[in-house]
């Protein structure tokens, strides 16, 4: 599912009014009516609503919403916030037909006004700000929106939540109205899932507006969000006349003493996630546990016995190699890393301490094969290209680093993003529940699984991210979040490869 910036939402629009021959004002009236539509269905005609609109398009989109309540028999208090004396058109034909209606009550607030009195069992529509917000609210204006945040009412936001930008990050100064439920009309907006900018939504749905059909398909984003019709386009069934050599043969490098638990997670996770063969590679003094813990999974070591690999040496022909969880960062261990990537030539996929390892010798990632997946958490990013100002200089640095050395770069949270070629796939499964221990080995397990069975990088990095959060929210609905392991991740694998299957089948 494709996220569009501001202009190509602005260009939906128009291609939508030349293509259908209809107004702005008739597209206004139909995109507040499916507003409308969800409130119908969702709000009680017990529940007093406020609705607070801006002066521009968005806030004639409230005008229409509130003349829609009105007419279906709702309780509704309308209030134009007064911020600038321009209004727009469309804006201005809305308020001429909103006061119309024989129980309309609106009423203008400007800067010195007493701001209306908002209870806790009420709802407020914010309609005051919309995509075109560019610069912050006049001080007054963000007041309004503290005090509809403090009054504990349940907040629905048009489109976006007023204060918030499409394409920046609000400074610490500035107040969002935080919204219950944001509805947003036609396609995602990237800020719904940056963790500086998507705080400030709980719940969001998409409304469907009937914007350009054709215009929505054909343009380039660049950025997309995950959702089943895309994992649809990428998930390979299995023939039957096959065997365990078909699904690849991967290896996990890893582990050192007291951290051997990441190696196990991680290999468990790639026989759960369908490699048909795994070797996990650690220290000696590792063997036992890793071959009395998983059985399944062949065992090499170094030719060493101390706390850390300190070579990296096999006969092996592995079809991928995943390396780092809970490797350690001693010294020894880089040296034994940068000859192992001098010499290799197999796909990687990468995390935890040979990130670590990497941001200490910026040099190795020279040595990475193409195409190599790198799947940083934010402080191993920060350690591998240095601060960045907010989420979106974050991205555009990642973009920037990706492209600089080829690779495929998971930048995990809790909408795990992945850069490739400078686009954005945003993910969005998973749940708070993940965010303890492990869960990052089991997904580089995952992913390593997923490209030892053929999968291209980038589509094993995408699929195995969307696979790791499902199995997590599978998870999660029996457990909990507090009382999720990452070891539960991989006992729910194959539930969320059955979800997965059945929603193709379906259709």
């Amino acid at each position: 599912m494709k996220i569009f910036d501001r202009d190509q939402i602005y260009g939906a629009d128009e291609a939508t009014m030349s293509n259908e021959k209809i107004t702005s004002i008739a597209l206004m009236e139909r995109a507040a009516g499916c507003v409308f539509n969800w409130l119908k269905e969702n709000l009680s005609k017990k529940q007093p609503v406020h609705v607070f609109c801006g002066i521009g398009n968005n806030g004639g989109d409230g005008l229409v919403i509130s003349r829609k309540l009105i007419g279906a028999g709702y309780d509704v208090k309308t209030y134009v916030v007064a911020y600038a004396d321009k209004r727009s058109e469309d804006f201005i034909k809305s308020k001429k037909r909103l006061e119309k209606e024989e129980n309309a009550v609106v009423t203008t607030l400007f800067e010195n006004d007493e701001l209306p009195m908002i209870n806790a069992d009420e709802v407020v529509i914010d309609a005051i700000f919309g995509i075109g917000y560019n610069r912050p609210a006049p001080g007054w204006a963000q007041q309004l929106f503290a005090n509809i945040n403090e009054s504990g009412a349940y907040v629905v936001a048009v489109d976006i939540a007023s204060g918030l930008y499409l394409d920046a990050v609000p400074k610490e100064n500035e107040t969002v109205v935080q919204a219950d439920m944001l509805l947003t009309f036609q396609v995602p907006k990237l800020v719904i899932f940056l963790p500086e900018t998507g705080k400030n939504i709980k719940n969001w749905e998409l409304i469907d507006i009937g914007l350009d059909a054709k215009y929505l398909a054909e343009t380039d984003t660049g950025t997309c969000l995950i959702d089943m019709e895309d994992i649809k386009k990428r998930f390979k069934k299995r023939d039957k006349y096959t065997h365990k050599g078909t699904f690849g043969h991967s290896m996990i490098i890893g582990g050192s003493y007291g951290k051997i638990g990441a190696v196990v997670l991680s290999a468990k996770a790639c026989l759960k996630a369908g490699s048909g063969l795994v070797t996990a590679y650690v220290s000696q003094f590792a063997m036992p546990i890793l071959q009395t813990s998983i059985p399944e999974v062949m065992v090499l070591t170094d030719r060493q016995n101390g706390r850390y690999i300190e070579e990296i040496k096999f006969d092996l022909d592995p079809d991928v190699i995943g390396i780092g969880m809970g490797m350690g960062t001693a010294p020894i261990t880089i040296e034994a890393l940068e000859q192992f990537l001098k010499n290799n030539k197999k796909p990687l996929v990468i995390d935890a301490d040979a990130l670590n390892c990497m941001a200490k010798n910026k040099d190795l990632l020279k040595l990475l094969p193409t195409k190599s997946v790198l799947t940083p958490h934010p402080k191993e990013l920060k350690r591998l290209m240095g601060e960045w100002e907010d989420d979106f200089d974050k991205l555009k640095k990642a973009k920037d680093f990706a492209e600089k050395y080829d690779i495929v770069l998971v930048i995990k949270g809790a909408n795990t993003i992945t850069v490739y070629e400078r686009n954005l796939y945003v993910n969005n499964t998973g749940n708070p529940g993940m965010a303890t221990g492990g869960t990052g080995d089991v997904l580089t397990g995952i992913i390593t699984a997923l490209i030892a069975q053929g999968y291209k990088a980038v589509d094993a990095a995408i699929l195995g991210v969307y696979l790791h959060g499902l199995a997590g929210d599978l998870a999660a609905e029996e457990l909990g979040y507090e009382a999720l392991t990452a070891g539960d991740l991989v006992e729910h694998l194959g539930k969320a490869y059955l979800e997965i299957k059945g929603k193709i089948n379906k259709n």
